[in-house]
């Protein structure tokens, strides 16, 4: 068959689907960037499951030794006394620093069906290229097609774009290796949702499930700067009915530094389907409320690092912002050189900055 003919007939699954709603499921899927997962760096796995068994499949990113997932697996086993499994891709990267992929799931609500591949990428786009699967959860059947995804930081956000926009050909391409099936591309963006590279894949119906916040850990105890991680779902397809950053230093009592040293310095992000609860040991771990006073960014207070992870501010406007303390409102920003007021409308539009 015709690489055209299955385009076709992917968009014609696509379009039944869409007129038949969103389909049931009831999971909690997260992503996990576990910064050199497998290296001997001091990570404690016994922290990293206690914050895993919350959801009933991951996709890890970092990866960077396939053991270490398999003695994360244990880990979880030995919490929860249910039976786990994992794999993991082969190594992808262009350069001497190669990582891979895992995905982790719970036995008696997910199982592995078909269509573990990593992307061929006939354009070379990807630094590494994502890692597909098809999932299905045991309760009604319902399967998800996943890609984990790890997007290269390089020198500046225009290093990031170009694959940012290449997501819309996975998009298009799960379609045809997963026909039929919802899909969920989840990862380390190192780029929020709101920039402009996200269009073309927002044009095919996909949307983020997590809209404001932050998920990476700052050095500051209960701060936290970008909203990088995150799981792009097929809008029309899914019933997505939650999703959150798990800010798992106050979940496990330790700090920041302590998190970044031993757990990893990205906070999980996750969604849930259906009748889904998230297991995690706080209700905080759900709160994506931008509002939140370790989530919102204040123009008064903040780091340079938090405030870059707004929407037209990069390090010479944050520096900017530091320099003109201190601010009455958001609407004050147009002070700055280049911000005008339909960028500083962007800028308050995301709800990322706290109330002054």
């Amino acid at each position: 068959m015709t690489r055209a003919r299955c385009t076709a007939i992917g968009m014609v699954l696509a379009a039944t689907m869409a007129l038949a709603g969103p389909v049931a499921a009831d999971m909690t899927i997260g992503s996990w960037n576990l910064k050199h997962l497998g290296w001997d760096n001091g990570k404690d796995l016994s922290q990293v499951a206690q914050i895993a068994q919350g959801a009933d499949l991951w996709a890890l990113e970092e990866v960077m030794d396939s053991d270490a997932v398999t003695r994360l697996e244990r880990q979880l086993e030995q919490q929860t006394g249910e039976q786990w499994n994992s794999m993991v891709s082969h190594e992808v990267g262009r350069s001497s620093y190669r990582e891979s992929y895992a995905y982790l799931w719970r036995d008696s609500a997910v199982e592995y069906t078909k269509g573990a591949v990593v992307y061929m990428d006939p354009g070379d786009q990807f630094a590494r290229e994502p890692y597909l699967a098809e999932f299905r959860d045991r309760d009604d059947g319902q399967t998800v097609a996943m890609a984990a995804v790890h997007i290269v930081y390089g020198d500046s956000r225009a290093d990031r774009t170009p694959e940012i926009r290449e997501l819309s050909s996975i998009w298009q391409w799960m379609s045809e290796v997963y026909p039929g099936t919802p899909r969920i591309i989840a990862g380390d963006y190192n780029l929020s949702p709101d920039n402009a590279a996200w269009l073309p894949l927002r044009e095919q119906g996909a949307q983020p499930a997590i809209t404001s916040g932050a998920s990476t850990l700052s050095e500051t105890d209960g701060q936290y700067a970008h909203l990088y991680d995150n799981l792009w779902y097929d809008s029309g397809a899914l019933d997505v009915t939650g999703s959150g950053i798990v800010q798992y230093p106050s979940l496990l009592g330790i700090t920041n530094a302590e998190g970044r040293s031993t757990v990893s310095d990205h906070a999980p992000v996750y969604l849930t389907l259906g009748d889904a609860e998230p297991g995690f040991t706080s209700a905080e771990a759900g709160d994506n409320s931008s509002g939140s006073a370790s989530n919102c960014i204040d123009l008064n207070s903040g780091s340079a690092e938090r405030l870059d992870a707004l929407p037209n501010i990069g390090p010479a406007r944050a520096q900017d912002i530091i320099d003109g303390r201190p601010w009455q409102s958001v609407s004050d920003l147009t002070r700055i050189d280049g911000i005008g007021p339909a960028r500083m409308r962007e800028i308050q539009d995301t709800g990322q900055v706290c109330s002054i």
